[in-house]
């Protein structure tokens, strides 16, 4: 009996020095590099394999590189006749998916990774904020938290055991002490640029949305579960306007899995650098991780069913 399949494509926070160095190599790999470099006007190959750290953690530079190194994986696993019944991709993930579902062009999607990474930084840097994770408590007890301090949302509903909070510094600060003294096993700060997936990121959804408003979008060959709205979708307004919505919206990311899960998929594959949700989903119902294969795969999750 054939298994159905789900492919997950990981986001920033996924991308680290060597990130290229194991990656598929095809003619189609290569060109997108190349226009990844001329897009972004960024040495992208020479940043994933020297750094520093903090230029990786740019996402100016994170968020191309991620999207070319999410697509190789798939495609070589495409090459080898695995196809996925849905497709998910965690904050940028969400592009590299919908161009592998064949939603937007390999050009078009680039085009919209390198714009919504500058137009992200920008905002980033006229309204500074960063973001922290919160280990040890659920969403729902993390959000009555939050009541109380000012300038702090959930941006990442990652699993009963895990989120993300984002906002501005000082609001960080109060919420991360007070996420503990509640009783939160921990609260760690990330190494990222802004304060993404909250209201603080306004004027770059708006900007991104005028930017999606020029771009032809197909219906996608298979559904994709999106991080605003966690449910299967193929039709291109749909996507579209999913899409804009993510940059301010959270990311639902267990809802997404638990959704995967109750459509029958049997395993999901994580492809792109790295191991990050393949961890996450340990806390997620219903899923098991089964480990790397052999062929170079991050992370194999298998569904146990009851």
């Amino acid at each position: 009996m054939s298994r159905a399949l789900a492919f997950i494509f990981p986001g920033q926070g996924s991308q680290r020095i060597g990130m290229l160095d194991a990656l598929p190599v095809s003619d189609r790999v290569s060109a997108a590099l190349d226009a990844a470099e001329s897009l972004s006007g960024l040495p992208l190959r020479e940043l994933a394999q020297h750094g520093p750290s903090s230029a990786l953690a740019d996402t100016r530079a994170a968020q191309p590189l991620l999207y070319v190194a999410d697509l190789a994986w798939a495609w070589a696993l495409e090459d080898e006749d695995v196809l996925p019944s849905y497709v998910a991709g965690h904050s940028l993930g969400e592009l590299a998916a919908l161009t592998f579902a064949g939603a937007l062009t390999i050009h078009d999607g680039l085009a919209l990774v390198v714009a919504r990474g500058r137009i992200m930084a920008q905002v980033a840097t006229d309204v500074p904020g960063t973001m922290a994770a919160v280990l040890g408590m659920p969403r729902d007890t993390i959000a009555l938290v939050l009541e109380g301090i000012d300038g702090v949302w959930v941006a990442n509903d990652n699993s009963e055991g895990q989120a993300v909070i984002s906002g501005t510094h000082s609001g960080i600060d109060r919420a991360t002490a007070a996420l503990v003294a509640a009783g939160a096993r921990k609260a760690v700060p990330l190494d990222v640029s802004g304060a993404f997936h909250c209201p603080l990121m306004a004027p770059a959804r708006d900007d991104f949305d005028v930017l999606l408003g020029g771009v032809a979008f197909s219906r996608a060959r298979m559904p994709v579960i999106q991080n605003t709205y966690p449910t299967p979708a193929t039709d291109p307004d749909t996507l579209r306007a999913r899409l804009a919505d993510q940059i301010t919206a959270p990311v639902r990311w267990r809802e997404t899995m638990s959704t995967l899960v109750n459509l029958g998929v049997d395993v999901v594959i994580e492809t792109g650098p790295g191991a990050v949700l393949t961890g996450i989903a340990r806390r997620v119902e219903g899923l098991s991780p089964v480990g790397a294969e052999a062929n170079g795969l991050t992370g194999v999750l298998e569904v146990v069913r009851a």
